[in-house]
């Protein structure tokens, strides 16, 4: 009998480490600004992620609607560290392979100069792992940002958490941002 209820339990267990291996992420997610903590250099009104996913990769489609700098503040401070998901400002598509190797590519700065970008996804015990690299090159030399983010799905699968630490010679900012399915 004892036997009997170590391979239930052994199994159950495995079962729940297979399912957390293939979390999905897929869906369309919005943010719950009065959940999460965004940090003093964010402007986030709204957001929303759409995202598809497969068993090779990831595609997150992001929308961001950004409050108005306070008056007499010269852009707001906002923006720059404290921007969208992976760094891109908040606004647009990014795919990343999940294969947990590193992949390069290119896109356009400031200035229409093509940026080095370093991005790598993977998903481990049931979280989505995303990382981004870019350097710029300025009048005073290179400069790198990269972010990390960690993805968590709820046990009922309709709330996900993105925990965000981007490093950039401003220092590092972290957020949390809570997202419900809708």
């Amino acid at each position: 009998m004892i036997k009997m209820i170590v391979l239930t339990l052994a199994f159950c267990m495995s079962a729940v480490g297979v399912y957390a291996q293939k979390a999905d992420f897929s869906g369309k997610w919005t943010l719950d600004v009065a959940k999460s903590k965004l940090g003093e250099r964010n402007n986030i009104e709204t957001q929303t992620l759409t995202v598809a996913q497969t068993a090779n990769d990831i595609k997150i489609d992001t929308a961001t609607k950004r409050t108005p700098p306070p008056s007499g503040t010269p852009g707001g401070g906002g923006g720059g560290g404290g921007g969208g998901m992976m760094g891109r400002g908040g606004d647009g598509a990014a795919t990343y392979m999940l294969d947990g190797k590193d992949m390069k590519s290119e896109i356009a700065g400031p200035g229409g100069a093509m940026v080095p970008v370093t991005t790598n996804g993977k998903i481990d015990g049931g979280k989505l792992l995303l990382s981004n690299s870019r350097t710029f090159t300025t009048p005073n030399g290179a400069i790198t940002s990269t972010t990390k983010e960690t993805w968590e799905l709820s046990a009922d699968g309709k709330t996900l958490t993105v925990n965000v630490e981007r490093t950039s010679p401003r220092g590092t900012d972290t957020t949390t941002k809570v997202f419900v399915k809708g």
